[in-house]
């Protein structure tokens, strides 16, 4: 996995999260790591941050039906790198089925805070923002 720069990190954590695969997301995160997200509980913390987090979109998934999960970015609105920290905002567009229904979420922000680490760049903060629906 390169993650030689911020955005490969948040590409690899977004194609895990595309296929379903939990350990590939948390492999891109700081073991510190924290989440904000519009689904209860909102938060995350720690060093199950991302397995925690995803454990909840498959519960509440099947608690609204809703399955197929795919998210694509748009070019950073922001990009800043500043030493061993970086801050990333992109546009976000999710799509997902509730029952046979295709859902389109568009108009969400994907904001990220991450930290360069010895083995490459990690997300250490994610928030997302959602769009329309």
């Amino acid at each position: 996995m390169n993650t030689n720069e911020p955005i490969a990190a948040i590409h690899n954590y977004i194609q895990a999260f595309n296929k379903g695969d939990g350990e590939g997301m948390a492999a891109m995160f700081a073991e510190s790591g924290s989440i904000l997200d519009g689904m209860a509980p909102h938060q995350w913390l720690g060093p199950r941050a991302a397995q925690d987090w995803y454990r909840d979109v498959l519960t509440e998934g099947q608690q609204q039906h809703a399955s197929g999960y795919h998210v694509v970015f748009g070019e950073p609105l922001h990009n800043n790198i500043t030493g061993d920290s970086a801050y990333l905002v992109l546009p976000a567009t999710m799509t997902f089925k509730i029952h046979d229904r295709q859902v389109t979420q568009s108009g969400a922000f994907f904001t990220v805070a991450l930290r360069k680490l010895a083995d490459g760049w990690r997300i250490a903060s994610w928030a997302w923002t959602k769009g329309a629906r």
